[in-house]
């Protein structure tokens, strides 16, 4: 079992610190208010204009939780996305934080410019399984090279639903989907290639265990480096099949078009509530069913060999392992590497830039 205590992540013996990330203790503040002062109200943004039941709601519901019981300041995070359903989640949640959206893919790029002007704020990205799987997969893999203190919650629901449905990396193989045919290639595990690529913090989990996405992003707050959260978070529109195994199907018979309108039925979204090492079979709308398994304390977090083992298990059997899955506190971050103490942001310009004296002079020099 592993458990967030008071900015520190504790699980099967072993405690892990965040000496960078100072978190209050939440609950210390009056019925309704938190360690800082604010209410649950102070955390959210604008209205969803996502599909009824869509997954990505939930986890920025999730978000605004995490935020608020830690007693985050909203002026202390900066929010950073890419192109995507799963991008448009950032308006959704804490409208007095800082945000970037990026272009498809290249949010990393954005995120460690803006956070090596200020190491100080606490980066949370929002990212999809296609921004992040496909045009994004190398930032993606860069960024966890480098260690980029921030969140990375990947909303992974193995469609491109922005642009009507057609397969992502993360899609299943075999998968057929009414517009776009048949999936022939193996799915990217975006959790092995992060361990695999040396990331210090990788979770998994689904977006309708609200209370275990909550603890693994109180978790992944408090962490230094970079934290890796692939949430799968099913898309109630395009991926419906009953062999997805990222699937709310729905009303398959208001699937036939008369004319160029479209209508998505809105869905009760479905909770689930079950105990580490449980393996739960959840029915979704049409009758087709996805199996989940919760990691219990048999696995150890910090044992990167058998992170591996149980995701490659996990791959082969159909199964989403849930959890936290590896976790590795000794590598430095990026803002460490470099030995910043004071936020680049804060400099004059006149300590930032060079003069048009010497300017003149280097360019004097090369005639």
């Amino acid at each position: 079992m592993t458990t967030v205590k008071n900015g520190s992540i504790a699980g099967n013996g072993t405690q892990a610190t965040s000496p960078s990330i100072k978190m209050p203790t939440p609950g210390a503040g009056a019925a309704g208010v938190n360690i800082i002062g604010l209410v649950k109200a102070d955390y959210k943004g604008l209205e969803s204009t996502l599909c009824n039941g869509c997954g990505h709601d939930s986890i920025s519901s999730q978000i605004i939780t995490a935020c608020y019981e830690l007693g985050v300041k909203p002026e202390r995070i900066v929010k950073f996305s890419g192109i995507g359903c799963s991008s448009k989640s950032p308006a959704y949640f804490m409208s007095r934080s800082f945000g970037f959206n990026a272009l498809h893919g290249r949010m990393p790029s954005v995120a460690q410019g803006a956070l090596m002007a200020n190491h100080t704020l606490q980066g949370l990205g929002v990212s999809g399984d296609g921004d992040t799987g496909s045009i994004g997969l190398g930032q993606f893999m860069h960024l966890i090279r480098r260690n980029l203190r921030m969140v990375y919650i990947i909303e992974n629901n193995g469609v491109y639903g922005l642009t009507k449905g057609q397969f992502s990396a993360t899609a299943d193989i075999g998968q057929e989907l009414k517009y776009a045919g048949r999936n022939e290639f193996p799915p990217i595990d975006l959790c092995r290639a992060a361990i695999v690529a040396d990331c210090g913090f990788v979770a998994r989990s689904f977006a309708g265990d609200p209370k275990q996405v909550v603890t693994l992003l109180k978790a992944a707050l408090s962490y230094r480096g970079t934290a890796v959260l692939d949430i799968i978070s099913p898309c109630v529109t395009f991926n419906n099949r009953d062999d997805s195994t990222k699937s709310y199907s729905w009303g398959k018979a208001h699937d036939e078009r008369i004319n160029d309108f479209g209508f998505v039925m809105s869905q009760e979204e479905i909770q689930i509530d079950y105990a580490e090492g449980e393996t739960k079979e959840v029915e979704l709308f049409d009758g087709s069913k996805i199996v989940l398994k919760k990691l219990d304390g048999s696995h150890d977090p910090t044992d990167k060999q058998a992170a591996l083992r149980l995701l490659t298990e996990a791959h082969d059997k159909q199964l989403f392992i849930t959890g936290l899955l590896y976790i590795n506190t000794e590598r430095p971050n990026l803002a460490e590497t470099y030995r910043l103490v004071k936020p680049i942001a804060s400099y004059q310009q006149d300590k930032l830039r060079p003069s048009r004296e010497s300017l003149q002079k280097i360019m004097s020099a090369m005639y």
